[in-house]
């Protein structure tokens, strides 16, 4: 199952919900522009999120966390993306993290870390991408070389989100032999598979072997770090492997296990910064005028609006429809592949008849459709291309699954 727990009482999932929008209309649409265009980490808001329980927002309440189902946090996620991206990616990497460990880990392992994961006190990250793995993700190169009660970790992984402030890293590496060290993967010899581990570090640029990089100089997806992490000979005992002895070279396939629930968060983004960028333009559109009358009132405007306001629904539809899937248990990579593509394409396209809209004046920082216009593009990228989304909905179909 890769739901988050039992589903969540409508009415407490309509006040979670309905508090984060009022936050988000208060604090972090004002406070968004300045902060993004500084590429400025926005501690007060990530402080504010923390108290509103949001990093525990998935884990469940035996664990300290609000165990939300996924429906509702698609609904919180949604908001949060319609004030400002970037702050729904502060929680994501970290609750696919906790995904991991709730639904994989050992009783060890959940008493340890989730709690303060919940709570925001330990902040977690997802590390899974190197230099020449992304969408090839099982061609990863870092390793992990068993030594007596230890493993030792080299290599270097890249797009980190987080993995600065974060003080627990789930690290998905290829264990091997010590005998079987070598970096070819086509190297069989002593290579185990691939591996999660439960790194623990210091939040900071060095600790113990691990060096993180400079943040990342983005064009859009600012204020939060995006960095490449480094490990040489960087040791973790035994018992952080995540499931433990019998969690060796069962990473992989567990990763993508709780990647349904990120592509589902990446699809709820997709929808806020739609939404948004669709109420900048219907705002515009009626207090703008030309030859004599808002530019609402003329029918090119009216067809492109109308256009852009049912792709917003239907990948709100799909949307929701993948988080109910996950929540019921079942096979979702159809399901939220779906959303993905279709929320992640639908901000795009949005964004820019917003900034249409919106003429001159939409590419200008005045207005923030041009922020829209640079947030897009990486939902298109993150949790799996929109390429890597057709070829999971594509193998789907030919085994004969149906939406």
């Amino acid at each position: 199952m890769s739901g988050a727990g039992p589903a969540t009482d409508p009415e407490v999932a309509d006040h979670i919900v309905e508090t984060v929008a009022r936050w988000v209309d208060r604090e972090v649409v004002p406070a968004a522009p300045d902060l993004e265009h500084a590429d400025a980490y926005p501690d007060e808001l990530v402080a504010q999120m923390a108290d509103f329980g949001l990093f525990g927002a998935t884990i469940p309440e035996t664990d300290g966390g609000l165990g939300l189902d996924v429906s509702t946090y698609a609904r919180v996620v949604e908001e949060l993306a319609r004030g400002w991206m970037s702050l729904a990616g502060v929680i994501n990497s970290h609750l696919i993290a906790a995904n991991l460990i709730s639904r994989f880990g050992t009783d060890d392992q959940r008493r340890r870390w989730l709690p303060a994961m919940a709570s925001g006190e330990r902040r977690g990250c997802f590390s899974l991408s190197e230099h020449d793995s992304g969408s090839d993700a099982a061609a990863l190169r870092c390793r992990a070389t068993r030594d007596g009660d230890e493993w030792v970790i080299d290599g270097t992984k890249m797009w980190v989100t987080n993995g600065r402030r974060a003080g627990l890293v789930a690290l998905l590496a290829r264990a091997r032999e010590p005998d079987g060290a070598g970096g070819d993967r086509s190297e069989g010899d002593g290579d185990l598979g691939i591996t999660c581990f439960l790194v623990d570090k210091e939040p900071g640029a060095t600790s113990g072997g691990i060096t993180v990089g400079d943040n990342l100089d983005k064009l859009g997806y600012r204020g939060l770090e995006t960095v490449e992490m480094t490990y040489v000979g960087h040791r973790v005992p035994a018992d952080r492997v995540l499931g433990g002895p019998d969690g060796v070279g069962r990473g992989f396939g567990w990763c993508l296990s709780a990647l349904e629930v990120g592509r589902v968060n990446v699809a709820a983004r997709g929808v806020g910064v739609a939404r948004a960028a669709l109420d900048a333009a219907m705002a515009y559109a009626g207090t703008r005028e030309t030859f004599g009358r808002p530019i609402g009132h003329h029918q090119g405007i009216q067809f492109k609006l109308a256009e852009m306001a049912t792709k917003v629904e239907a990948a709100r539809l799909l949307t929701r429809e993948a988080a109910a899937k996950v929540d019921a248990g079942r096979r979702a990579d159809l399901a939220a592949g779906m959303a993905k593509l279709f929320a992640s394409e639908t901000a795009a396209e949005v964004a820019l008849d917003a900034m249409r809209i919106h003429g001159g004046n939409g590419f200008t920082t005045a207005y923030p459709v041009e922020r829209y216009y640079r947030d897009a593009p990486l939902m298109i990228i993150g949790e799996g291309t929109s390429e890597i989304q057709k070829m999971v909905i594509g193998r789907a179909l030919m085994r004969g699954e149906r939406p």
